[in-house]
């Protein structure tokens, strides 16, 4: 008689390169959690640091302030901090990724440097003074059209400088929607995933 197999169990992502390379992040069983893959992120990471994505052969990276929204267990806003970023801020509605972005950022003795927040990434809270941001992270489920509500209405209530650089990460398959203020520059398709290469260049920058 054969026996069912038992789904295997989510495997915990490491943290690629920086100072805390190699780490483990917690991810709680039983949460729909999708941590940008391994080959992925670590892709990414590497245009972060080496690309011209500023246009004057600087990266965005190092002293950083970003956002990671959608932050699930906060993978690639701690993958940020690890390589240098000065500071971020983690967004999710589920109070389960929120308790386990703190643990993870307990764990690795960076909660000084980071805000972790309970808020719908498509109705966030205004920013404070020092929140606008300059790396932003979207990384909302596949196929959930979320991604155009989130870039919009996070850049209404402050919490992207001009000229932040954001990354959005959706299906293979699946277009984003233009957003006004965002211009995408560039994109790359990592198996199941397409991430998306934006910057915030809004008509009327605050003085």
């Amino acid at each position: 008689m054969s026996r069912a197999k038992r789904a295997p169990e989510p495997v915990a992502p490491r943290i690629g390169a920086g100072k805390h390379r190699g780490r483990p992040l917690v991810v709680p069983p039983g949460v729909e959690v999708r941590p940008t893959a391994s080959r992925a992120r670590e892709s990414l990471f590497n245009i972060l640091m080496h690309a011209d994505l500023n246009g004057d052969g600087t990266s965005p990276l190092p002293s950083a302030r970003v956002l990671d929204a959608f932050a699930g267990c906060g993978a690639l806003g701690i993958e940020a901090l690890s390589r240098g970023a000065a500071h971020v801020t983690f967004m999710d509605s589920s109070s389960e990724a929120v308790r386990t972005v703190g643990e993870n950022l307990r764990t690795l003795k960076e909660a000084a440097s980071a805000r972790v927040l309970r808020t719908d990434a498509t109705q966030p809270q205004p920013a404070p003074r020092d929140g606008a941001c300059t790396l932003a992270f979207l990384d909302p489920p596949y196929r959930s059209g979320l991604a155009p509500r989130a870039l919009a209405a996070l850049a209404r209530v402050g919490w992207l400088a001009p000229g932040a650089v954001c990354v959005v990460e959706v299906g293979g398959k699946e277009d984003l929607e233009a957003v006004p203020g965002f211009t995408a520059f560039d994109q790359r398709r990592y198996g199941a995933a397409k991430i998306i290469f934006l910057r915030y260049e809004p008509s009327d920058p605050a003085p």
